[in-house]
């Protein structure tokens, strides 16, 4: 078994676990927040998004708003964009389509892409994490998905997501987050995610992540001179569900490649099970709720009929920790 697999407690185990000393913590580690008993990438459904094949047209973009009834968001000009007028993930835009000025290996001039973004849906997501109520998520299918009715806005998923996904609604008067959700609910009725339907270039393709690792490597291989040789997204941060394929290096086009390949879990954990604590998210009639799959999901990602499952630690951003204790 994978050492970030689940602890496999039982409820009985793990309150035993909780009282019998506050010196050390009741989890193993970080791993705990991967579905139970399984490797973390183990029929979890994912994205592969071909940049090569992206036209700009934002069809995707339209989809995803319609499909999570989110409020249609006018783009900003910038005066002299390569494209159309640009857009930002926020609260009412999950998906954005960028417009980014490159070089190719074989252009003499400098030319532009268009790459599709959103949540990246780690398959170790630090986001969920941080979360000290449990709002944040990740089913074993493999979207990291969102619970309203449980935030209360202390926004340190915003601060702990290395993609810089989580937007937090200023203009609601309560404190909700908005990212993408692989479209949970649409995956719930046996339906794919609303941008892959609306992609008319076979752009995006949807299906288990090792099938898409394997559509991947075989486009690399059999095109070469096409594609930069580098899947984002394969070993990024320890791996997520939205992997990417690209013609030039993917700073060109605007991606972090400065977040190694350990789950930045790990690295949270290493200070946190140093640390005498007891997770607050566990309240005295057990440990808190996890997702066993995708029912009773409302479009807007919330899940009031979701049933207990494994429990999920309470950790400190990493970031923050780092600050204060120095590297570790």
């Amino acid at each position: 078994m994978s050492p970030k697999a689940s602890l496999g407690l039982t409820r009985r185990e793990l309150l035993k676990l909780l009282g019998a000393s506050t010196a050390t913590p009741a989890f193993g580690g970080p791993g705990v927040v991967s579905a139970g008993g399984a490797s973390p990438e183990a029929d979890t459904l994912g994205l592969l998004i071909d940049t090569t094949r992206c036209v700009g047209c934002r069809a995707c973009q339209r989809a995803c708003s319609q499909a999570n009834n989110l409020a249609p968001q006018q783009p900003v000009d910038l005066g002299g964009s390569p494209g159309p007028p640009r857009q930002w993930l926020s609260a009412q835009v999950w998906t954005v389509v960028d417009y980014r000025v490159v070089k190719t290996p074989k252009a003499q001039h400098q030319t532009w892409r268009t790459v599709k973004r959103q949540c990246m849906h780690c398959l170790e997501p630090a986001c969920a994490s941080v979360c000290p109520v449990g709002a944040l998520y990740k089913t074993q299918e493999g979207p990291v998905i969102y619970r309203s009715e449980r935030c209360m806005g202390c926004r340190y998923c915003m601060i702990a997501c290395p993609f810089d996904v989580p937007k937090f609604d200023w203009q609601s008067g309560l404190p909700l987050i908005g990212k993408c959700t692989l479209c949970a609910p649409r995956l719930a009725a046996g339906l794919k995610p609303a941008c892959v339907e609306a992609c008319p270039t076979g752009a995006l393709r949807f299906g288990r992540r090792d099938q898409l690792l394997q559509k991947a490597q075989a486009r690399i291989k059999a095109m070469p001179d096409r594609y930069f040789d580098h899947i984002y997204g394969e070993h990024e941060v320890g791996g997520t569900s939205i992997l990417y394929l690209a013609d030039v290096p993917f700073e060109q086009l605007g991606f972090r490649t400065d977040l190694g390949t350990e789950p930045l879990l790990d690295l949270t954990w290493r200070v946190m099970s140093k640390i005498p604590f007891q997770p607050s998210n566990v309240s005295p009639h057990g440990p808190p709720s996890r997702p066993h799959g995708l029912s009773g999901l409302s479009p807007r990602g919330d899940s009031p009929a979701l049933r207990p499952g494994k429990a999920i630690p309470h950790l400190a951003p990493h970031h923050l920790l780092a600050a204060s204790l120095g590297d570790v």
